[in-house]
C-alpha cells in the first residue's frame, strides 16, 4: 500500500491511497466466504459454494464491490498511521480506481478529512496576565455575618400581607383550558427566590394568609411541559424570619469564640479566603484567555456546526437564529479551548492517573447530585469515560500553563497560585472557606458553578445526569 497526504486547510487533508491487487486478496477470499453463506446454490451446501461457481452465478464484480467495502476502512486506518495526522470527525471517501473484474488492477482511492490542526505553542515561561487584588471590606464580613445569623433565625407568625423575603405556605392548582393539570397543597417557599413558578412572587406580594391569586405562567414539567397554564397560588401562613441580635451570646451560639469581635475577625480571614480562591479561578481563566489571544487555533466548520445542531436540537431551538450565532460563537470557543489544551498537554506529555480521573468523576457526580457510582456507570454505559479523561487531561495541562506563567494583581504584586494548581481537581463551586470555617454549618446550601471552562465534554457528563434524573416527579 502507498499513501500521500494533501494538507488543503489547516484543519482538513486529502489522503490518496493506493492498494495492490495481492493486497486485497484477504479481502476477496473473505467477500467469497461471505457471500457462500448467504447464497443457495443447486449441489453445493450452504457456505461451501466454489469461488468460480460464485463469479458465474454473482459476478465478479459483485464479489469486488464486497471486498473493497470490506477493506476500505482497514487501508484508510493504515494510511491515517502512518500519515500521522489526528482525524475529526467523519471522512468523505472518493474510489478513482477499483480492480478490474476480469485483469486485475490495483485499488485507488483518495480521502478528505478534518483533522486536529498542528499549533505553535509559546514558551509558558513568558506568560504574563494580571489579576485583581484581593480586598475584604467590613460590608463582606457584615455580609457573612447576616447569612449566620440568619441560619438561627427563626420565624415567627405575622398578620399582615406578604413581602419580599417572608416565607408562605400555600396551595397550587394549575389548569389548561378549566381541566386540571395538577396540584399540591403545604409547599413551602420564600417570596423572590424566584425558583418555582414564573409570576408567582408578583402574585404573592401583598397577599394575606386565605387569599388567592390567579395567574398564567409556562408548565416547568410533566407531559405539558411548556404549555401555559392558569395557576391559582392560595396563601395558608404568613412567616417572617426573626435575626438573633449580633453580640457576645449570638458567638458562642453560633461558633466556638466567645466574644463578637472573634467571631467577627474569623469571617473575615473566611472572606479572605474565598477572594484569594476567586483570584486564582480569574488567573486561571485569564491564563487560557492569554493562551488564546496568542496562539492560532483553527477549528473545522464542521466539527462547529455539528456541535452547535446538537445543541439546538437539545433545545429545539433550531431556527432561532440570534441564538444560534450566540452558540456558534461559545462553541467556537470551547473547541479551540480544547484543541489548545490537548496540544498543550501533548507537549508536555501529561497523563491521566486512574485515581485522578475517580476523583474527578466523583467530584462532577456531586455536582450533578448524583451517586458517585450511578453516575460512572452512566457515562461507562454511553461511552462517555475517554471524554472525561480527556478534561482532566486538559484540566492538568491548563494547571501547568498557571503554575510555569507569570501571574501578578493590580497593585504589581506576584499571585502564589500553588493552592490552587495543587488542588485544580476540585470543586470550584465551592467556597473553600466552608472546609476551614470554625462556625457551625449545619443548613449550609452547595453554592453554583462559576468560572467554570467551556467545554464540550461538559455537555456529555450533563447529558448522562439528565438520562440518569428522567423520570422524576413533575412540578406545575
Amino acid at each position: 500500500m502507498k499513501s500521500d497526504v494533501e494538507t488543503l486547510n489547516p484543519t482538513r487533508v486529502k489522503l490518496t491511497v493506493e492498494v495492490g491487487y495481492d493486497e486485497l486478496k484477504p479481502s476477496l477470499d473473505a467477500a467469497y466466504k461471505s457471500i457462500a453463506g448467504q447464497v443457495q446454490v443447486p449441489g453445493f451446501r450452504k457456505g461451501k459454494v466454489p469461488p468460480r461457481i460464485i463469479d458465474q452465478r454473482f459476478g465478479r464484480a459483485a464479489v469486488l464491490e464486497e471486498a473493497v467495502n470490506d477493506a476500505l476502512p482497514k487501508f484508510y486506518q493504515r494510511a491515517v498511521e502512518e500519515s500521522e495526522i489526528q482525524p475529526l470527525g467523519q471522512p468523505t471517501v472518493d474510489v478513482s480506481q477499483a480492480p478490474d473484474p476480469t485483469s486485475g488492477g490495483d485499488l485507488k482511492f483518495s480521502v478528505e478529512v478534518d483533522v486536529v490542526p498542528t499549533l505553535e505553542l509559546p514558551t509558558l515561561e513568558d506568560l504574563a496576565v494580571s489579576v485583581d487584588d484581593v480586598t475584604v471590606g467590613d460590608d463582606e464580613v457584615g455580609t457573612r455575618l447576616d447569612a449566620l445569623r440568619e441560619r438561627f433565625g427563626t420565624l415567627t407568625g405575622v398578620d399582615r400581607p406578604a413581602g419580599d423575603g417572608d416565607f408562605v405556605s400555600i396551595d397550587l392548582r394549575a389548569e389548561i383550558d378549566g381541566e386540571e393539570i395538577e396540584s399540591a397543597k403545604g409547599i413551602s417557599y420564600q417570596v423572590g427566590q424566584g425558583n418555582m413558578i414564573d409570576g408567582i412572587d408578583e402574585a404573592l406580594t401583598g397577599l394575606s394568609a386565605g387569599e388567592d391569586a390567579t395567574f398564567v405562567a409556562p408548565l416547568a414539567g410533566g407531559e405539558r411541559k411548556g404549555q401555559d397554564a392558569t395557576v391559582k397560588v392560595t396563601v395558608q401562613s404568613v412567616k417572617e424570619r426573626v435575626l438573633p441580635e449580633a453580640d457576645d451570646d449570638f458567638a458562642q451560639l453560633a461558633s466556638e469564640f466567645d466574644t463578637l469581635e472573634e467571631l467577627r475577625a474569623d469571617l473575615a480571614t473566611q472572606a479572605e479566603t474565598a477572594a484569594k480562591f476567586q483570584q486564582g479561578l480569574q488567573a486561571r481563566d485569564r491564563v487560557l484567555e492569554k493562551l488564546l489571544e496568542i496562539v492560532e487555533v483553527p477549528v473545522p466548520a464542521s466539527l462547529v456546526e455539528a456541535e452547535v445542531h446538537r445543541h439546538l436540537e437539545q433545545e429545539n431551538r433550531l431556527e432561532d437564529d440570534e441564538h444560534r450565532a450566540e452558540v456558534v460563537e461559545s462553541t467556537t470557543k470551547a473547541l479551540q479551548s480544547q484543541l489548545l489544551l490537548d496540544a498543550l498537554a501533548n507537549r508536555e506529555e501529561l497523563t491521566v492517573e486512574q485515581g485522578e480521573l475517580v476523583e474527578y468523576l466523583v467530584g462532577q457526580s456531586q455536582q450533578y447530585g448524583m451517586e458517585p457510582g450511578q453516575f460512572i456507570q452512566m457515562l461507562d454505559g454511553s461511552g462517555q469515560i475517554p471524554g472525561m479523561v480527556g478534561e482532566v487531561r486538559r484540566r492538568k495541562a491548563l494547571a501547568v500553563a498557571m503554575e510555569k506563567a507569570t501571574v501578578t494583581d493590580a497593585s504589581g504584586n506576584v499571585v502564589d497560585l500553588e493552592e490552587l494548581v495543587g488542588g485544580e481537581d476540585e470543586d470550584e463551586s465551592a467556597d473553600p472557606a466552608d472546609s476551614d470555617s470554625e462556625v457551625a454549618d449545619d443548613n449550609a446550601a452547595p453554592a453554583g458553578s462559576e468560572g467554570e471552562t467551556v467545554d464540550p465534554t461538559g455537555d456529555d457528563a450533563q447529558q448522562a445526569a439528565d438520562a440518569a434524573q428522567d423520570g422524576e416527579g413533575s412540578k406545575a
